[in-house]
């Protein structure tokens, strides 16, 4: 069967390449209101707004400072709050114990999108600004960085890197596929990328997706297609568009050439979905996404919502009490600790980190 004929295939019966139901297990449904672990992710230089977090898996590459199961988290804003200027990921050791792993040039602002790759190298895009309000919103890049914090390489591409926003990662050992949201342009982009031990080479990239609202905000600063989730027994990556409010599916992301537009809607859910950012798939196969409250405002604010690939609502729960836009970044380790779940919380420039089972 050609490409093109499953690609008609799809869009005819949709509901049949869907996963089933994903089991009723959930995560958010299992989280004590207070989590194992509440640590402040603001370094020495006075970064803060947290973006993306992500753990160190299991099979790292050895000789760093970073060690399996630690938690990356990357500053958005610069210590005077002023977003699109944060240059500082920072480490959170199992213990809680914090460090500066990378510390960029000054104006950087580090995204959600951040990524480890078991070979030793850690991704994260910037989009920056030169004060912090949308009017001054530059293109950005991908970086690159070796497993001791050094860059490595910064990839930067006007059209399939516009504004990297999110990203996830299929990691297979020397080969990768990367895929990346972009918030100025509202496109998804797939990088296919090698590695050996000091190598990191970009082969191939194409764009996958695209037609997702996007559009600058004078208090988000930035709307757009944010979180990714890859699911590689079915070919699956899912989208978060803040904009649209929806999480769409993309089929054959780690293969196809060809661009599947928005793809299909999967979830939609005005009374629980408030401008969808972060995403992250669960072992029992749900996801669970952050709601920022810039789109559709109203309901609790700070929540993130978990649901079944087939669009079911299963729990939500709140990250912060406060002001809305404390929920962003979300992660979950299934290594050798356990079951481990993290979010951040923008208000009070934290990672909150829960040891489920």
């Amino acid at each position: 069967m050609t490409l093109s004929i499953r690609i008609a295939a799809f869009l005819a019966l949709p509901s049949l390449l869907l996963p089933a139901c994903a089991t009723a297990e959930s995560i958010l449904g299992d989280l004590p209101s207070s989590p194992e672990q509440i640590v402040s992710i603001v370094p020495p230089n006075g970064d803060g707004n947290p973006y993306g977090v992500v753990f160190v898996p299991e099979g790292f590459r050895e000789g760093g400072p970073l060690q399996p199961g630690d938690v990356l988290v990357s500053n958005f804003n610069n210590g005077q709050g002023l977003q699109g200027t944060g240059t500082t990921i920072v480490n959170v050791t199992p213990g809680g114990a914090l460090s500066v792993f990378f510390q960029g040039h000054a104006g950087l602002g580090l995204t959600t999108a951040l990524g480890v790759l078991r070979k030793g190298f850690v991704l994260v895009g910037n989009v920056p600004t030169t004060n912090g309000t949308s009017a001054t919103v530059e293109q950005g890049s991908l970086l690159v960085l070796d497993r001791f914090g050094h860059l490595v390489t910064t990839l930067a591409n006007a059209s399939l890197l516009d504004g990297p926003w999110d990203l996830t990662i299929n990691d297979l050992g020397n080969f990768a596929q990367v895929f990346v949201s972009n918030v100025l342009s509202g496109t998804v982009t797939r990088l296919d990328v090698f590695m050996d031990d000091d190598r990191f080479q970009v082969f191939d990239a194409v764009q996958i997706a695209h037609g997702y609202l996007h559009r600058t905000d004078p208090a988000a600063l930035l709307v757009g297609p944010t979180g990714l989730a890859y699911n590689p027994s079915d070919g699956l990556l899912y989208v978060a568009s803040t904009g649209d409010n929806k999480i769409f599916a993309i089929p054959f992301a780690g293969a196809t050439r060809k661009d599947f537009g928005q793809g299909l809607l999967v979830y939609q859910d005005n009374t629980h979905l408030h401008g969808p950012l972060a995403l992250a798939l669960t072992p029992a196969g749900n996801l669970i996404t952050a709601n920022g409250d810039a789109v559709n405002p109203g309901g609790t604010p700070n929540a993130l919502v978990e649901f079944t690939p087939r669009g079911e609502f299963i729990a939500q729960f709140q990250v912060d009490p406060g002001p809305p836009g404390a929920a962003f970044g979300v992660a979950i380790s299934g290594g050798f600790n356990g079951l481990r779940f993290a979010a951040v919380d923008d208000n009070q420039n934290t990672v909150d980190i829960w040891n489920v089972r």
